[in-house]
């Protein structure tokens, strides 16, 4: 068994080399699918730690641990690729690339895992079973969990638990933020298409106006949460943009909308997404006119597996003190393409507290101005590697 002194005094120990290997990510960040640079500097340290590794999915790197005694494996991740956004931070280790930044603190899970790693290469005399590094592209765009999961990550060895995190600036450095359940949303991109029939504006009879028809498809769209939805289960539904028409005195002849849908679970996923296709059909028709509905299928919900929690629960509690982990009270709406290792096998997704509001870092991600207390690389070193080995001590 590893003792916690132990183990917090091999953390500080490497404090600055995690700083500087994301101070090095962070200024040069790079997008989904594009990490080659990440992937290789990955490569290149995971070699220096003599941790077996293969490239997957493209710009993705899987890492294994293998313990001297057979047991269980556990796998955890980081997400790698960086934000298309100008990074207007005044610091040393500013982004050294136009329109790209880590706006969201994935260079600092990346440097954290291989925090992580270091440690348990260390300890793999030690280790019953395995521990798969999981360093992942994608997850601001596309989604790179699925391509992962479909390279083999999860498999050979067969991965019994995974555990993910997220640095969180609404959390102070030193806390971490825990959901059982149901943590984030899924997510649908949705585009519209309203038909009609062009005549001039004084003659409408001869038209069908296409933007009356798209009226009343949206106001309908408003009641699909409200009286579809069982309330006990939350959903989203927002039309963001609505285009049409060409000039005052023409009957538009075609209108376009675009949104999305966000829903908790799946059933309610698929009920909200048939309720709109109905709306969409039926309401156009008759009026005249014809309706089009293209659903982009995104991300899965997330949802967390109640014993995995347990676990991260009590090492925040050893770790950092029994009134440093706080229990998140409601799902977010936002989404994380964890969600897909999630459904795959038993997982705990937490935030990582990595604000500081005496130093002003305060800036939520997503934004040019987003940067985190490095101190929170320290505790997510210690916290990933502890969820590692309590995990493969559970029979």
């Amino acid at each position: 068994m590893v003792k916690i002194d132990y183990l917090k005094s091999k953390a500080v120990e490497i404090k600055d080399w995690v700083i500087g290997v994301r101070r090095d990510f962070h200024q040069y960040p790079e997008l989904g699918f594009e990490e080659y640079r990440t992937r290789d500097k990955i490569i290149e340290y995971l070699n220096q730690m003599g941790i077996e590794n293969k490239v997957v999915a493209k710009t993705g790197v899987l890492g294994i641990i293998r313990g001297k005694r057979k047991g269980k494996t556990v796998a955890l991740r980081a997400d790698i690729d960086a934000l298309p956004m100008d990074d207007r931070k005044d610091v040393s280790y500013k982004s050294k690339v136009k329109g790209k930044m880590h706006a969201c603190g994935h260079d600092a899970h990346t440097a954290i895992l291989l925090g992580a790693s270091r440690l348990l290469k260390e300890m793999e005399d030690d280790i019953k079973g395995n521990i798969k590094l999981i360093f992942q592209p994608a997850e601001e765009t596309v989604g790179g969990a699925l391509p992962m999961i479909e390279g083999g990550v999860l498999e050979e060895p067969y991965v019994d638990g995974v555990f993910g995190l997220h640095v969180d600036n609404s959390l102070e450095v030193g806390q971490i933020g825990i959901k059982y359940g149901q943590m984030k949303a899924a997510s649908d991109e949705i585009k519209i298409t309203v038909y009609g029939k062009n005549s001039h504006g004084a003659y409408p009879q001869d038209g069908v106006d296409a933007i009356i028809i798209a009226g009343q498809v949206l106001t309908a769209l408003q009641m699909v949460i409200s009286r579809n939805v069982d309330p006990r289960s939350s959903a989203v539904l927002t039309i963001g943009t609505i285009k049409g028409g060409y000039a005052a005195n023409i009957i538009a002849d075609m209108v376009e909308m675009e949104g999305i849908v966000r829903t908790l679970d799946e059933e309610s996923r698929e009920l909200v997404i048939d309720r709109i296709k109905e709306i969409v059909k039926k309401i156009p028709k008759s009026l005249g006119g014809r309706g089009e509905l293209e659903r982009v299928k995104g991300y899965l919900p997330l949802i967390n597996d109640h014993d995995m929690v347990e676990i991260v629960r009590k090492n925040g509690l050893e770790l950092l003190g029994q009134d440093k982990v706080y229990e998140i009270s409601y799902p977010s709406f936002g989404v994380e393409d964890f969600s897909y290792f999630a459904a795959e096998r038993p997982s705990a997704f937490f935030q990582l507290g990595s604000g500081n509001r005496k130093k002003g870092i305060v800036h939520s991600g997503h934004t040019p101005y987003f940067d985190i207390d490095e101190e929170c690389l320290v505790k997510g070193v210690l916290l990933q590697v502890k969820n590692a080995l309590e995990f493969l001590k559970r029979e």
